[in-house]
């Protein structure tokens, strides 16, 4: 007996190849669904773990920023406690000189001269006083010139005034205080009277 198909096998096998492709469609959806999402967390990953290494990283400049501040405040420090040992040393240094400005000072002044002020600035000094004559005020340059502590003595006036009905000379010199190079008793002894 012969077999005969009645069965629409053509649309059965339609039907068949269309649920294959809805499965397939699925599938694929389901797959690309999934490499999205597995994608997303992945970045998404990576970027919450850049995060957290960007705020340690905030966070140890913030700390450097600090240490660097009082690195600063340190220096400051050291450099105020510099200068202040600085002048310490140079107070020290310079004690003495006042003393031995005015002890030359004493020595080198003649008999007709008398001072009336005494200015130091830095490395030069002021000088006013009155003279009995102008001669004397010559010998008083000459001594300290002649000085080994003072140099480059300069007369910046003179003028004759009467004081109590006696005739002098008024005047002002500037001189500038020399660096020593040895001790004060290689100064040569001043002349005390004028020429």
């Amino acid at each position: 007996m012969i077999r005969i198909n009645l069965l629409p096998h053509r649309e059965l096998r339609r039907k068949a190849r269309q649920q294959q492709f809805v499965m397939l469609v699925g599938i694929t959806c389901v797959l690309g669904i999934l490499i999205v999402w597995g994608g997303h967390e992945v970045i998404s990953g990576k970027i919450e773990y850049q995060h957290g290494r960007n705020q340690y990283l905030q966070s140890q400049i913030a700390l450097l920023d600090k240490q660097i501040e009082e690195i600063k405040q340190i220096k400051q420090q050291l450099q105020e406690l510099l200068a202040r040992k600085e002048a310490v040393e140079t107070l020290q240094v310079n004690r003495t000189d006042a003393v031995h400005i005015l002890d030359q000072l004493a020595k080198l002044v003649p008999e007709g001269v008398y001072l009336k002020s005494l200015k130091q600035t830095d490395q030069r000094i002021h000088l006013s006083g009155y003279a009995q004559s102008n001669a004397w005020v010559s010998t008083l340059m000459r001594n300290l010139d002649s000085s080994a502590r003072f140099e480059s003595p300069l007369l910046i006036e003179i003028k004759a005034v009467n004081i109590n009905n006696v005739r002098l000379s008024e005047f002002d010199l500037n001189v500038k205080l020399a660096e020593l190079m040895s001790s004060l008793d290689s100064e040569h002894t001043p002349a005390r009277g004028p020429n």
